[in-house]
């Protein structure tokens, strides 16, 4: 495989990662965050921090409209839930 082939496969994975993200809505960022340590912003940061690296301006709120599919104040409004305390609780831990 040469580098033109393994970075196709590589952005074909990201947009399946994405296309897998939209499909779950159920799975909170914060749960992402308890199991996985990363979450929809952390890949939104990524995103825009390479983008940048390669001489390419993409802001956090347009890079995290890439990752959400929409504004992210748009999903946060019709799909992000309240925190329980047993999530709360969890995250606090492993940021200790």
């Amino acid at each position: 495989m040469d580098n033109k082939e393994r970075v196709e496969i590589e952005a074909a994975t990201f947009r399946r990662l994405l296309s897998h993200l939209d499909s779950r809505k159920d799975v909170q960022n914060i749960d992402l965050m308890n199991l996985a340590s990363f979450c929809r912003n952390c890949l939104s940061k990524w995103y825009s921090a390479e983008a940048e690296n390669r001489g390419h301006e993409v802001g956090y709120d347009v890079a995290r409209e890439i990752v959400y599919g929409m504004p992210y104040s748009e999903w946060k409004a019709k799909y992000q839930q309240e925190a329980t305390q047993e999530q709360l609780d969890k995250f606090n831990q492993q940021s200790n």
